[in-house]
């Protein structure tokens, strides 16, 4: 009944979920891109064997690279069907398809319409079902369960502010979970949250970002642009939210290091002319990665307004700051700076990364601060202390090679529920 009546109401919703769309087509005309595969329909046919892989958005793709390099490895006759939700995780996904020709196939999940998901699944009529991290999606997963499709839920994490939120819907999540066939959970605090909740067959398998292996020509990137910036201390504020710029902005302008450079690189690509018009408004020297260029002696903030170069930034920076973390966001993906050597500050709102950041923290690679001004008291303090920072870069390597392995563990529990799959 429940399902039933959260269906309904989807229903309902669909005419706000289209003005929706148009509204963020005003910053992003790809939302209004492959319409029909919103609800299920597709145009061109799908291989055969096929493994599916859905990605919500870009943090959820890029955490799926080294799996999905593993399936194809593994699984020479397959392809991987990948699946998202947003615009900018297809665009990152397509850097993939270049990567594996005729091995990767890429469209929109459908809404979670129960006819929308029945086209989906028996158009594409996949093997094996993967959803990354929190993508729980009731009538999915139960029309993957009536066609005997194996779905588990991989890289899954479950804030204790989130489980609060589900636990409110019981007769619709339990269900769900229980359907699921496995769920392999970054931490035991995740499984036994999702476990609370109705998931079953939980296994703890560490998160898939710890894999990632930062892309060499992009490592490469930073290095020459820190080669032409010279010796300047830069500052990189990552993958900011809406609100953290004009604070990060305004405690930047108290700080007194000597010729300090603010990198600074929103989450959202759709809010890039909003912060270049916060920076513009505070008559500070700025350039744009967008239209080319490097800082020059008297730029104060250089915008990272771009995208798939997060890498670089990180490799380029003395010290980064989390975005998501000075406010109640939850926090963004630090296991990528620990990756590419750069020490972080982490504001007190990283309960997405909880455990992470507490392991961050424990090997000196990560330091706590309380708010934005604590933030650029920290980083002025350490950009001018070297020992102290430079003990942190070398924290960062011990933190990250401390936590791989996910991948190898996941692929484990694809080959149990390969090995049990139903026909479908």
């Amino acid at each position: 009944m429940s399902r039933l009546i959260y269906s309904l109401l989807f229903y309902l919703a669909m005419p706000l979920v289209w003005l929706r769309l148009c509204w963020r087509a005003r910053k992003q005309p790809e939302y209004l891109r492959q319409l029909g595969e919103r609800l299920g329909h597709y145009r061109a046919p799908p291989p055969t064997r096929l493994i599916w892989l859905h990605a919500v958005s870009v943090g959820e793709t890029r955490a799926a690279e080294p799996l999905i390099a593993a399936l194809l490895r593994e699984y020479p006759e397959h392809s991987v069907l990948l699946t998202h939700m947003t615009p900018t995780g297809r665009a990152t996904g397509k850097e993939l398809l270049a990567r594996y020709p005729g091995r990767l196939t890429q469209v929109y999940l459908p809404y979670d319409l129960p006819a929308a998901c029945g086209r989906f699944l028996d158009h594409f009529r996949p093997q094996l079902g993967l959803l990354m991290e929190t993508e729980l999606w009731p009538n999915m997963i139960e029309a993957c369960r009536r066609r005997g499709l194996p779905l588990a839920l991989i890289n899954a994490r479950l804030s204790a502010r989130s489980q609060r939120g589900y636990a409110r819907l019981p007769g619709l999540i339990r269900p769900a979970l229980s359907a699921l066939s496995a769920v392999a959970a970054q931490t035991a605090a995740d499984g036994e949250r999702l476990q609370q909740i109705g998931a079953r067959q939980v296994s703890v398998c560490g998160n898939l970002k710890f894999d990632v292996a930062p892309a060499p020509d992009k490592l490469q990137q930073g290095a020459t642009w820190r080669q032409a910036i010279g010796t300047r201390p830069i500052w990189l504020a990552a993958s900011t939210r809406e609100g953290e710029e004009a604070l990060i902005l305004d405690a930047f302008a108290t700080m007194t290091t000597p010729d300090l450079l603010l990198l600074l690189v929103p989450r959202h690509p759709q809010r890039f002319a909003e912060v270049a018009d916060l920076i513009a408004q505070r008559r500070l020297a700025v350039c744009r990665r967008s239209a080319g260029e490097l800082p020059h002696r008297e730029t104060r903030v250089w915008l990272g307004d771009s995208m798939g170069e997060m890498a670089a930034y990180y490799a380029l920076a003395d010290l980064a700051v989390i975005g998501g973390t000075l406010l109640p966001f939850g926090g963004q993906n630090l296991i990528e700076a620990a990756a590419c050597g750069c020490p972080v500050l982490l504001g007190p709102h990283d309960f997405n990364f909880a455990e992470a950041g507490r392991n961050a923290i424990a090997s000196g690679a990560a330091r706590r601060v309380a708010d934005v001004g604590e933030a650029a008291r920290v980083a002025a303090d350490l950009l001018q202390e070297r020992p102290k920072l430079l003990a942190m870069r070398d924290a960062t390597a011990t933190f990250s090679l401390a936590h791989r392995g996910a991948t190898l563990r996941i692929m484990a529990l694809i080959a149990q529920l390969r090995a049990i799959r139903t026909a479908y």
